[in-house]
């Protein structure tokens, strides 16, 4: 019987972009000009969704990330309290965003969420290790909902 071993680390949740003073003033500015449109359309519930995923956007932005604590052992990854079985994966695969590394694990189901992990550089060789002997690895490439996400710089 294979010896088990569990390799943990911490990292932020989320990558922080730097906003200047620009983009605050383009949320407004694009804000503002949605919120004219739904007004001269007379589109109150538009007006409201607006007001509040800008809200959204401002919260997240200014909310620095949280450290959160991960295990991956033989059973699965642990982030934080909630855990995720192999046995709901596929495959996993490794995304370069920047400076920083992050595992992609693709979910069994067709409409399953992929799970993103980020990573220290010097932790990724045993963290694909440990992957790799569970699931299979595949090539990833960021989604259209990433590449929104980043040229928004969100």
């Amino acid at each position: 019987m294979a010896k088990s071993h569990s390799i943990t680390w911490e990292a932020e949740e989320y990558i922080v972009k730097d906003h200047n003073g620009w983009w605050y003033f383009g949320l407004l500015i694009v804000t503002g000009g949605l919120g004219a449109l739904a007004v001269w359309l007379q589109g109150w519930s538009f007006l409201v969704l607006i007001i509040v995923s800008a809200l959204t956007v401002l919260v997240f932005n200014l909310r620095p990330p949280r450290k959160i604590h991960y295990t991956l052992d033989d059973n699965g990854l642990k982030e934080g309290p909630r855990k995720h079985e192999f046995s709901n994966f596929r495959a996993f695969g490794i995304l370069k965003e920047g400076q920083h590394y992050c595992a992609v694990l693709i979910p069994k189901k067709r409409l399953g969420i992929n799970v993103k992990v980020y990573f220290p550089e010097g932790s990724g060789e045993a963290i694909v290790d440990q992957l790799g002997a569970r699931l299979r690895m595949e090539e990833v490439k960021a989604d259209f909902l990433d590449k929104i996400v980043n040229f928004l710089r969100i």
